[in-house]
């Protein structure tokens, strides 16, 4: 399986998929962090986390994937919501919270 398909396995089989630098216990950078802390603020308890930096494939290839060029980057029933600045303006305006609700 080719890292495109291993993503898009990742996003179509879990309801929230976010690629990440570390670990929801221990993120391993700022945006990383928040976009955990805005997940939890939203009640979400199923999240499959991808640790980027474990893979260089994932890493490049989830950029490419969503043609998005930063990590974190956050699906949600397969769909590409964008990195942790979309996440807050989502988060904020109370958008993120009914997405995660459904």
């Amino acid at each position: 399986m080719d890292t495109n398909e291993i993503i898009k396995k990742q996003v179509t089989e879990n309801a929230v998929v976010l690629y990440m630098k570390g670990s929801p216990e221990a993120p391993m950078c700022g945006f990383s962090a928040a976009a955990v802390q805005m997940l939890e603020a939203c009640g979400v308890e199923d999240v499959a986390t991808v640790n980027v930096l474990a893979d260089e494939d994932i890493r490049q290839g989830v950029k490419d994937f969503s043609n998005w060029p930063t990590i974190p980057q956050l699906y949600v029933n397969g769909e590409f919501l964008g990195g942790s600045d979309i996440m807050r303006e989502m988060y904020q305006s109370g958008e993120l919270q009914k997405l995660l609700e459904k």
